[in-house]
């Protein structure tokens, strides 16, 4: 009988190339018109990270692959701090499923800037995320944005790394916001708070 994880590795590295060859850079046109438009998620059942971003911008809307912009520094980040063997493309995002990360966000639908989400639309994001979880069991779920997580979860206080609390038996953990735009977090700093995360969830310290 064929090694299961080897076949779905296959199926999606052949997934993953058909994927990189159809997408091409959006134009501005396909980015006006990605307003709205939503994602698919990452994601499987027993993950050990879902990784959950604020909402797709319209690059990503346009693409249809999560943090698709190339100035978007998640999967260098991600890379770095050893969660990839190697560097992914953005269309090659089904492959983190092999080794038990996937992906999601808090809002679905796509903006130019996620500043033009309402605050009800975050803190609805939260009972959407913890139904994924009831249903998917990750052993944690990692926020990508101190301060939607603040907003989403009525936080005042709150620090990166692993949260007191816990969403429907999942670890929570913040990270930066990892986009461009952030100019508080250079690839150093970014790739040092994750890689914390990923030597916690190997040194088995999530509580």
């Amino acid at each position: 009988m064929p090694d299961m994880r080897a076949v779905l590795c296959k199926c999606i590295r052949i997934y993953s190339t058909l994927q990189s060859k159809n997408t091409t850079k959006p134009s501005r046109a396909d980015l006006l018109a990605a307003k709205d438009k939503t994602v698919r998620d990452v994601i499987a059942p027993g993950l050990r990270v879902l990784f959950c971003g604020i909402n797709p911008g319209l690059y990503s809307g346009a693409t249809g692959h999560h943090f698709a912009r190339p100035s978007n520094r998640f999967w260098p980040t991600l890379y770095q701090a050893g969660f990839t063997p190697r560097l992914l493309a953005p269309a090659e995002e089904r492959e983190l499923l092999v080794s038990g990360y996937g992906i999601t966000n808090l809002v679905a639908r796509a903006t130019a800037m996620a500043d033009e989400l309402a605050t009800e639309e975050l803190v609805a994001g939260r009972r959407r995320l913890e139904a994924k979880i009831k249903r998917y069991q990750p052993q944690v779920v990692a926020l990508l944005g101190i301060g939607a997580y603040r907003t989403a979860f009525a936080q005042r206080a709150v620090a990166l790394g692993q949260q007191p609390e816990r969403l429907a038996n999942a670890a929570v953990w913040v990270l930066p916001n990892h986009s461009g735009l952030n100019a508080h977090y250079q690839l150093a700093d970014l790739v040092y708070h994750f890689r914390l995360l990923r030597q916690a969830i190997e040194l088995d310290l999530i509580a």
